[in-house]
């Protein structure tokens, strides 16, 4: 499941499917602990597995998103910024460093409330993005820190499953 050329079968689309799920219910799983979430780790995984098929994954889970939480303007910053996590590891995927993986998935956590901002530049004004970003600040540092403490402590050990769910052959 890693080639853009290839079909999609059957199982790639339920594979994708279980994925999606999976975020959802991780996010709302973690949604009691504030900015600890396993969403920027499977994302990353997801894109080291998965490739170009990552993205109906990600944007399967944003939709879902917004029909369990509604359609507000923080829906509008999922529609790029998962994304933007999404090209970041296609981008770094030769990385063999957990602590690189770690870094990039920290760096998103605090960058974050930065991505956030964009729409409300647009929807009211520069000062109100400003204001928002800032009013986040500790909120990124703290989802920043917990990124980085989550993959480093699962990436190896999903790396490993997630490996092993793509490549199992039914018998």
């Amino acid at each position: 499941m890693v080639s853009k050329k290839e079909p999609v079968s059957i199982r790639d689309l339920a594979l994708m499917g279980l994925f999606s799920a999976i975020l959802l219910g991780v996010q709302l799983a973690f949604a009691f602990l504030p900015n600890i979430e396993l969403v920027s780790l499977l994302t990353i995984l997801y894109t080291l597995h998965l490739r170009y098929r990552a993205l109906p994954v990600i944007y399967v889970f944003v939709l879902l998103e917004g029909l369990v939480f509604g359609f507000g303007i923080w829906w509008i910053m999922y529609l790029y910024i998962w994304a933007i996590l999404f090209a970041a590891t296609m981008l770094i995927q030769k990385n063999q460093s957990l602590v690189g993986w770690a870094m990039l998935s920290g760096g998103f956590g605090l960058c974050f409330g930065a991505l956030g901002s964009i729409p409300y530049i647009f929807l009211s004004g520069p000062q109100a993005a400003f204001a928002w970003f800032v009013a986040g600040i500790p909120f990124d540092i703290a989802h920043g820190v917990g990124n980085f403490v989550v993959c480093l402590a699962l990436f190896k050990p999903l790396h490993y499953l997630l490996g092993r769910m793509i490549c199992a052959r039914a018998v």
